[in-house]
């Protein structure tokens, strides 16, 4: 007799079907139903609290000054207009900040990486003196904020010397504030921001490579690093991808490195320039530069809602055409475990 999934006779309708089985197809497929509409409901409630902020920040972006204190106007503006961002993109010194942000976090997050890979494999291959010990510096590198050691950072980069070899040549130290080196010399030491979360997570996936791996290509005759290069990395190449979007991502919005290290610099930073935006209302909406006035809270929030969207927008571009990798990474990740 030819039957389909639910082994239903042909010919046969769902009532009957139930009534010869007691009543379990109803109640299978009531459970089944049930399950689907509360999975729905939990799907669109986290979406619209994710959706929602953005959606009230977009809307209140097109309003003009005077829809902001009509109680009457919600979500949507009366007259809409794009004279906001326009203000924003000035005062925030669009595009050059933005390109600024995108060199610095692409730089910094490929650093970042190749030396975080480098350590996580020698963790995970290879045992040294005090191995224990190290990798629990790289955790404490995790737990411990980077607030904490904010003052030495300023002082060690501020006054920057290799065994007094710099202050031996040059009469004295080196002033690093301002360039991207100190960034440089904490991604290649695997101490930028957060990088004991990528050292980790690299670390965790070459665990679970199988070691029979490694030893044939030992045996076809390649070296150590032709066997990183050849073999592993291909390998792990979504959750390298993982760590660098994360490194993107976290360095894209980055405020304190940045203050930290670039305060003095001549090259603007949108998160920078978006902290401070406010402090260049008060001159740019007054008609005599010398007496800044009082911007109104609501109209500095709105401006600031926009600079925010417009610091998300090549987040969110990034992350649609690199969402495949990055599940992709999460999948192995829990499967190796």
């Amino acid at each position: 007799m030819k039957t389909d999934s639910m082994h239903k006779p042909a010919g046969k309708s769902f009532r009957e079907r139930n009534r010869q089985a007691g009543g379990y197809l109803l109640v299978s497929r009531a459970k089944r139903i049930t399950v689907s509409v509360l999975r729905a409901l939990l799907l669109f409630g986290l979406c619209f609290m994710i959706i929602q902020p953005l959606l009230m920040r977009f809307g209140t972006s097109l309003m003009p000054e005077k829809d902001l204190y009509d109680s009457t106007v919600v979500l949507l503006p009366r007259t809409p207009t794009l004279d906001n961002y326009r203000i924003v993109l000035t005062l925030t010194n669009f595009p050059t900040s933005m390109f600024n942000t995108l060199w610095t976090s692409l730089l910094v997050s490929v650093f970042q990486v190749a030396s975080c890979t480098l350590v996580a494999y020698g963790f995970a291959r290879y045992d040294f003196p005090l191995k224990k010990f190290w990798f629990g510096c790289v955790v404490a590198l995790i737990v411990i904020p980077p607030q904490t050691i904010a003052t030495a950072l300023y002082m060690n980069f501020q006054r920057f010397d290799i065994f007094g070899i710099f202050e031996a040549i040059l009469g004295k130290p080196l002033n690093l504030h301002g360039s991207l080196s100190p960034y440089l010399l904490m991604s290649m030491t695997c101490m930028g921001l957060k990088n004991g979360l990528y050292i980790y997570m690299l670390r965790q996936f070459f665990r679970g490579i199988p070691r029979s791996l490694e030893e044939a290509a030992y045996v076809d005759g390649c070296g150590t690093l032709h066997t990183f290069v050849r073999i592993m990395l291909p390998g792990a190449m979504p959750t390298i991808m993982s760590c660098f979007l994360f490194s993107f991502v976290w360095q894209w919005t980055d405020l304190f490195y940045t203050r930290n290290f670039l305060a003095t610099s001549a090259r603007p930073i949108f998160s920078t320039e978006l902290s401070t935006i406010v402090s260049r209302m008060s001159r740019y909406f007054s008609s005599d530069a010398s007496k800044p006035i009082i911007v109104p809270a609501g109209r500095q929030q709105q401006l600031i809602s926009i600079g925010v969207l417009i610091c998300c927008i090549p987040l969110i571009i990034l992350y649609v055409f690199t969402q495949r990798t990055f599940v992709k990474s999460i999948m192995l990740s829990g499967t190796k475990e």
